[in-house]
């Protein structure tokens, strides 16, 4: 039996009706139209779905969507300001190629935020410990940490 539930995402309100089985990946890409979160693996294990939950990263292939009302929820398509300025971490991911594919970009993203968010100057080992559970099938990893690293010295003012 379908529900209704009230999704604040990137900032706006959404009245959606829903499945109580329903992921929260599956409501933001096929109810929303937010087809920046990934479904890869649909099991938790490669972050490609990753988004923020009260500013926390998630696996939202994990979570019901019935689990998340009132919550506030941010996607990649979130990152950027109202008048179209991309955040540091999406413009280093331009700026270093930071993507290849684009499978793993929006969990990388949205992951890094979470840490830079905590702790804008971390280590190369501390970016790395918290982009553990994202995946990248391209093997890009070492320009995925760069461009986090870069981000951070953007977002305290230094690059």
């Amino acid at each position: 039996m379908a529900v209704t539930i009230n999704l604040i995402v990137n900032g706006d309100e959404y009245k959606v009706e829903v499945q109580p089985w329903w992921s929260l990946a599956y409501v933001l890409r096929e109810k929303l139209g937010l087809t920046g979160t990934r479904i890869m693996c649909n099991n938790g294990a490669c972050g490609s779905c990753t988004v923020l939950i009260d500013e926390k990263p998630v696996s939202s292939c994990l979570k019901l969507a019935v689990q998340v009302e009132g919550k506030k929820i941010t996607t990649i398509e979130g990152l950027a300001d109202p008048e179209g300025k991309l955040h540091p971490l999406q413009e280093t991911f331009v700026k270093y190629s930071g993507m290849q594919c684009g499978t793993c970009t929006g969990g990388m993203i949205l992951t890094s935020k979470a840490l830079l968010d905590k702790n804008p100057t971390p280590t190369e080992d501390e970016v790395r410990e918290a982009l553990a559970g994202n995946l990248c099938r391209c093997g890009n990893y070492g320009r995925i940490v760069q461009c986090v690293l870069a981000a951070g010295e953007m977002m305290k003012g230094g690059a």
